[in-house]
């Protein structure tokens, strides 16, 4: 199964997604792209060498504002007793959660970097399918970014929306 996110900068990231690892993150991803959840929700959270994150804000008359809420789902990972062995490496989307390991809704990840630390913590999903979207991913968690408040340390200056994310059972390309 393959996902591609289409970017308010005309750019794409391209995935494929690993329901056979992680089945409940995958179907919760994919649920909510079919329902258009993450249209107009951005790249809230952006750490160089580390990843972006988004899907759970929209910004609408210049106030951000947090989408819908959701039904938490069980985090699939190695702390939380699911095998899960999805290395976080650049490209790789997991979902974000709290501190509670069942706490992860909308929220996603995707590591600009190698990021061993968060292996076995989070629910890993998916990986990019080309060295194009590594390049937009790492292009974006090197974007200007500021403290929009406590809560927003890592707030990009120019924001990034996801226009839509497009569920296939064949692979993307471009």
């Amino acid at each position: 199964m393959f996902a591609q996110i289409k970017l308010s900068n005309k750019k794409n990231i391209n995935l494929e997604l690993y329901p056979e690892v992680a089945p409940i993150s995958v179907a919760n991803f994919v649920k909510l792209a079919k329902e258009g959840y993450y249209h107009g929700t951005i790249f809230h959270r952006i750490i160089e060498d580390f990843m972006i994150q988004g899907g759970g804000y929209i910004v609408k008359d210049n106030t951000l504002m947090e989408a819908p809420e959701l039904t938490p789902i069980k985090g699939e990972f190695r702390s939380n007793g699911v095998e899960n062995n999805i290395v976080h490496e650049l490209g790789v989307i997991s979902m974000a959660r709290t501190s509670v390991k069942d706490s992860a809704t909308s929220q996603f990840f995707i590591c600009s970097a190698n990021t061993p630390w968060l292996d076995g913590e989070y629910a890993a999903f998916g990986k990019t399918t080309d060295e194009e979207s590594n390049k937009i991913v790492v292009e974006i968690s090197k974007m200007p970014k500021g403290m929009l408040s406590p809560a927003f340390q890592d707030f990009p200056y120019e924001l990034i929306y996801i226009e839509e994310v497009l569920i296939s059972e064949e692979k993307f390309n471009g």
